[in-house]
């Protein structure tokens, strides 16, 4: 018996595939009986790993971080974009900070100024790359506000900008002067204290 080349095919009334319309009353049948469709995706799954399907894709969890809760399928963005508790760096000296608290740290931070030997002027961080680029030549960017100019670098694998020395020493001494007033604090305060006591 010759078997047509073309069968004509029926869409499957539970799943919506289209199936060969001489199998479809068995595919029915077995369709219907083992698969479910998820109310929140409308993907087919097997009814006896449906909750698994539902814990595993879609189930709200809780950010470690903010405790904000979120669908498991975008908690992955959620931490790395949109966390405002996720750590990230300050662009102008590296110091890993909350995401929340980026924008404030960079205002403070862009406004610290580094001495220009070339042109023996301060310059503000937030202006320096536009300013190396005016003050030293570099012909191999094109001017423009430094944040697109870095985020541009970044994106095509440059090396970030390194601190200079003065920086590096501010912060150290700032860090040593803090851990001596704590120090001194310690010291004192117990004893005066005691002394009213």
């Amino acid at each position: 018996m010759a078997v047509p080349s073309e069968q004509s095919t029926s869409i499957c009334s539970h799943c919506d595939k289209e199936i060969l319309s001489p199998n479809i009353d068995l595919h029915y049948a077995h369709c219907s009986r083992n698969l479910e469709r998820c109310k929140l995706c409308g993907d087919m799954v097997p009814r006896r790993h449906a909750e698994e399907h539902y814990l595993n894709t879609h189930a709200p969890v809780a950010c470690s971080l903010c405790s904000e809760v979120v669908e498991r399928e975008i908690f992955t963005i959620h931490k790395g974009e949109n966390c405002p508790q996720r750590i990230v760096t300050c662009e102008y000296c590296e110091f890993p900070l909350p995401a929340y608290d980026l924008f404030k740290h960079q205002e403070v931070c862009g406004n610290r100024t580094e001495f220009c030997h070339n042109c023996r002027r301060y310059i503000r961080l937030r202006e320096i790359n536009d300013h190396e680029t005016m003050c030293h030549g570099s012909s191999d960017s094109i001017a423009g506000p430094s944040r697109d100019t870095s985020e541009s670098e970044r994106d095509q694998g440059a090396p970030r900008r390194q601190p200079h020395d003065s920086s590096r020493r501010r912060l150290l001494f700032t860090i040593a002067i803090t851990g001596i007033a704590i120090l001194l604090g310690s010291i004192f305060l117990p004893r005066k204290a005691d002394h009213q006591g």
